[in-house]
């Protein structure tokens, strides 16, 4: 084992351990308190957290500072991938995943084939992103707040969660250590928190329990995590790491405050 391997297997295995953890956790706080409170704390910056400290300690803060800047444009991307599902999940589950996750690689693919990596052009299309889907879900779809669901829960069923949701997550953080800063920045905020979230959330509460936590979901996910991946990237060109996600932590929590209140005022 060479020493660039070691530190690479234990992000990966912190990956699953936190992917499974938190999907997990997210799933059951949405089953048992409704859809706002359980979209709003899966919208959290986690997986990210430890993709980009471990992208500084295995290569460099600068090279965490140029995988950030990606990460709140494929959010924008990533908003219109829940749009997508909430207008289809209604013809049914896969239909709706499959369509969303072809538009997700059509446009990343864009975006890669274009070269972008510019601050500016990724602030844009999550800050555009956000408005257009906090519109849309808002004052066109008028998707209602849901309350809790009833789910008899056994040890096999958390267990089988949490190794998916483990395993889809720790595949794309090998995607993205296996592609370069820009393209990992990217694929490290692959929308697979989203998909194992939906998939659940629709196989215990329905299709409209489904679309009310992919909503509140979609919001606190893009502000959050683009504050934080912003926050990020500037603080690691003129802090070392630890101090960098430090700031970047209490970015997020200011943000989330915010957030919070917003999706509180969102439709009832």
């Amino acid at each position: 084992m060479t020493a660039m391997d070691q530190p690479f297997l234990i992000k990966l295995a912190l990956s699953f351990l936190v992917g499974s953890i938190w999907i997990t956790s997210v799933t059951v706080i949405a089953e048992r308190f409704g859809s706002k409170v359980g979209g709003f704390i899966g919208g959290l910056p986690s997986t990210i957290v430890v993709a980009l400290l471990f992208i500084g300690l295995t290569q460099s803060t600068e090279t965490a500072s140029r995988a950030a800047v990606m990460i709140p444009l494929v959010m924008g991307v990533n908003g219109f991938f829940i749009l997508v599902y909430l207008a289809r999940v209604h013809a049914g589950l896969v239909q709706a995943l499959l369509t969303a996750l072809f538009l997700w690689f059509m446009i990343i693919g864009l975006v890669v084939w274009l070269g972008v990596e510019s601050a500016l052009v990724s602030f844009l299309v999550w800050s555009l992103s956000l408005a257009a889907a906090y519109y849309i879900t808002e004052h066109v779809m008028h998707i209602a707040h849901k309350g809790g669901v009833r789910v008899p829960y056994t040890m096999q069923q958390i267990l089988t969660r949490g190794i998916v949701s483990g395993f889809i997550i720790s595949a794309a953080v090998l995607i993205s250590r296996l592609s370069g800063p820009v393209i990992g920045g990217i694929f490290s905020n692959f929308p697979v928190i989203f998909m194992s979230t939906l998939f659940i959330t629709y196989r215990t509460g329905g299709a409209e329990f489904s679309r009310a936590v992919a909503k509140t979901l979609m919001i606190s996910g893009m502000v959050n995590v683009g504050v934080y991946s912003f926050t990020a990237h500037f603080a690691y060109q003129h802090f070392s790491l630890f101090t960098g996600t430090l700031l970047a932590i209490l970015a997020s929590i200011v943000s989330a405050s915010v957030t919070y209140k917003i999706i509180r005022k969102m439709t009832q």
